[in-house]
């Protein structure tokens, strides 16, 4: 058992405390676990009351990773495809099989042939978070794609153009506010997403408590919008045009005052001359917002004694969302907030290094562009809506080799009917995933990683954003059933680079810890002139992971500096603390965070004035109303969900159907709609027909279905999900619909008819239940 174990004197039961992986809140749980760690079991679950940071929440999530742990449908072996089924083998059988498929290709078609997608659950594992890369520089490819594209790339855009760090996006402070302003998030069922805030619901209303206020803008009346303050009703996709006339307020009034950030800024000027067309007059029709309500939004902003303005999925997945991202910011410096106690901070995570004032590398995006329609990079990637056509096109550089890594494309990009086909098409496909879902079934070969419970666990990547600076590491609870995901991905690694199917995983290993140590002992850093063998000599024996984590950690600014600063961090002090260490309040970080060519905040980057113009035109364009059973569709999230992994857990999606289609009574009645009836919603892209749930909580003209639903695929293993399978709403998404800016697929405010759904043929009906019977 790990140290964090505490044995119980009356049996053989102990207690283990570890972070949820399982969305971006990283609440600590309390794991009581019966047996060792060859056999053990989990008995119980609960919220960790001595948690740093959750001090005991827990969502319904959290509870059940022993269901996940346990569920028979977890693949055990690597599967291949042989004659069209898949089949269990051994590791080195698997890696073999790749081995044989994978190099013809390359060695025929080249490296440009390769794509990889990284899906979400990516980055809730530290693992593969430090070894994403090695596998990406072993498979030579710039064809890289991940769910960013379909979620938060708006964000790194705008905070690349506006501080030179795509990373460095500034998150609400939350616990000391006095207003927050918040646009397309619903943190009462999310628990919060680019900004990690445990218990998020419990910190909104403490904000009411101390006699704060929190305003929620949101085309549908959500848990999050009933809870706030204030709810204000807003067109889909509309956000950009309405921030851009709360600044153009905050100019018009007099009301701008920069702060301490005044001080860094640049082009100030320039911002009020863009937003100058955007009067709340002006803006009206398009956002459904009354000019007298955004006045008064932009005084209370600019009155508040602290204030915070946060946008999240809703603003980013539309055609404007870098431009939503980028005025989130702009109104907040504008209002004197960034980077000040109860405004927008930024996190400093415990593995990185203090800041370095003075000018950086910058930002630029579209280095360069997808082969078949010329869509430019950001971040590195390339748009994952332009993975089907880069499939799909005969030519030089055609995608027919393509690596996922924990995600489900067939589920989470546009446009999925296109995309089914195109995975279906590919001369290879490799997949390091724990089920045969809905992606996998096409891939030739399955790596399925251990269990969350089976492996050690650090949100390197939700400490970047979160509310309070934190440490907090769990050690692995179970023995894996096969090799740790380091492993699993070094050898993968060492195939791609044809180093064989028996490689030494060893090799890779110690290149990605060479490469930490490295990052080190840099010029400028603490550890600046440290031998590289001697630092790793110091290292304790762990796994390859922890071990990079290690390094990362005690070279970092609140690390140990290998024995230089005895109190700083280090694994065996967060082992010794097994609830986290709180490392303190949000600091303020300007300038030394700063790495735009000028060291300063460029306020109105070349890229972000010159997208106006198009917001622009939009809003001459944008029609006042709708037309008969013509609406505009719009996602939605509920607590028991998460994304399309969370769907095979019974006690998760038992009860009342969740798939099912907002609509407003007044659509319904003009539609002829009844409740628990079925609608067909039709788009550019497709249609699908989803249970209809009347409504006053959605605004009229618009509806919602959930996304990550639709599990009836033929050919997978999900015997849970596949009983309540709903239905998969980028049916009905574009994938040529993207922010030029960031290249995000559009996936709210998506232009649907609605209709009632004709009467289903009973003997079509009866043999597609006999086929889903057959499946499950």
């Amino acid at each position: 058992m790990s140290t964090q174990a505490r044995k119980q004197s009356t049996s053989d039961r102990s207690l283990h405390y570890r972070t949820c992986p399982l969305c971006e809140a990283t609440c600590g749980l309390e794991v009581t676990v019966e047996g060792d760690a060859s056999d053990g079991k989990v008995v119980r679950i609960r919220g960790d009351r001595d948690d740093v940071f959750s001090h005991g929440f827990i969502c319904p999530k959290g509870s059940t990773l022993k269901q996940l742990h346990e569920d028979p449908d977890r693949l055990a072996l690597p599967m291949v495809k042989r004659d069209g089924r898949h089949v269990e083998v051994s590791w080195d059988e698997a890696f073999a099989e790749i081995e044989q498929l994978m190099l013809p290709v390359i060695e025929e078609h080249g490296r440009e042939s390769v794509a990889i997608y990284q899906g979400n659950p990516a980055v809730h594992n530290h693992a593969l978070t430090i070894y994403g890369r090695a596998l990406i520089s072993a498979l030579g490819t710039r064809n890289i794609y991940s769910a960013g594209t379909v979620d938060q790339m708006p964000r790194h855009v705008s905070s690349g153009f506006l501080y030179g760090d795509p990373l460095a996006f500034p998150v609400p402070d939350l616990d000391r506010t006095d207003y927050l302003l918040m646009l397309g998030a619903n943190p009462f069922e999310s628990n919060g997403s680019l900004a990690t805030a445990p218990d998020f619901p419990g910190r909104l209303q403490a904000i009411q408590k101390r006699g704060g206020r929190f305003v929620v803008v949101d085309p549908r009346r959500t848990k999050t919008a009933k809870a706030a303050d204030e709810h204000l009703t807003i067109r889909p996709g509309s956000d950009a045009a309405w921030l851009a006339a709360l600044a153009h307020v905050l100019f018009d009034e007099d009301l701008v005052d920069t702060g301490a950030a005044g001080e860094h800024l640049d082009g100030v000027d320039d911002v009020r001359r863009l937003v100058a067309p955007f009067t709340p007059e002006a803006v009206e029709h398009a956002t459904w917002i009354t000019p007298e309500i955004t006045r008064r939004i932009a005084r209370e902003l600019a009155a508040a004694p602290t204030a915070a303005v946060y946008g999240r999925i809703g603003t980013n997945t539309v055609p404007f969302g870098t431009l939503a991202s980028w005025l989130t910011d702009v109104v907040t410096i504008l209002t004197g907030n960034l980077d000040q106690p109860g405004g927008m901070m930024w996190a400093h995570p415990a593995h990185l290094p203090p800041h370095k004032v003075g000018p950086g590398r910058g930002f630029v995006t579209g280095r360069r562009t997808t082969r078949v329609s010329g869509r430019p990079e950001t971040k590195g990637e390339f748009p994952v809506a332009a993975l089907p056509e880069e499939i799909e096109t005969p030519g030089p550089g055609k995608i027919r080799v393509l690596v996922t890594v924990a995600g489900n494309p067939a589920r989470s990009i546009p446009d999925s009917d296109r995309t089914e086909a195109a995975l279906a098409s590919l001369d290879v496909m490799v997949s390091v995933d724990p089920y045969l879902n809905e992606t996998t079934r096409h891939a030739d070969v399955i790596l399925p990683p251990p269990s969350a419970l089976a492996r050690s666990h650090y949100d390197l990547a939700f400490y970047g954003q979160a509310v309070r600076n934190i440490a907090n590491y769990s050690p692995q609870l179970f023995d894996p059933q096969g090799p740790c995901e380091e492993d699993i991905i070094a050898r993968l690694a060492l195939v791609a680079s044809g180093q064989g199917a028996h490689g030494d995983p060893q090799l890779i290993h110690d290149l990605v810890l060479g490469s930490v140590l490295r990052a080190a002992v840099k010029p400028g850093r603490e550890l600046e002139g440290h031998d590289v063998a001697e630092l790793r000599a110091q290292l304790g024996n762990r796994s390859p992971a922890d071990r990079a984590l290690e390094a990362m950690l005690r070279s970092g600014w609140a690390g140990d500096h290998f024995g230089a600063r005895p109190e700083g961090l280090s694994m065996e002090l967060l082992e010794a603390h097994p609830h986290g260490i709180d490392l303190g309040a949000l600091t303020p970080q300007l300038p030394g965070l700063l790495r735009t060519v000028s060291g300063r905040i460029e306020l109105a980057a070349a890229p972000l004035a010159d997208d106006v113009e198009r917001l622009q035109r939009w809003l001459d364009e944008v029609p006042d109303g709708t037309t008969a059973n013509s609406a505009v569709l719009v996602g939605r999230r509920h607590v028991q969900s998460n994304n399309s992994w969370m769907h095979n857990v019974n006690v998760l999606v038992k009860g009342r159907e969740r798939c099912t289609l907002q609509v407003h009574p007044a659509d319904a009645a003009a539609w002829g709609l009844t409740d628990r009836g079925q609608a067909r919603i039709t788009s550019a892209a497709g249609s699908v027909e989803a249970p209809v749930e009347i409504t006053n909580d959605i605004a009229q003209s618009v509806v919602s279905l959930p996304h990550g639903w639709g599990h009836d695929a033929p050919g997978t293993r999900l015997n849970v999900a596949a009983r309540r399978p709903g239905v998969n709403s980028n049916v009905l998404t574009d994938g040529s619909m993207m922010d030029p800016l960031s290249g995000n697929a559009v996936l709210n405010g998506i232009p649907v008819e609605v209709a009632p759904a004709p009467p289903r043929d009973t003997e079509a009906s009866n043999t597609e239940s006999q086929q889903e019977s057959e499946t499950v």
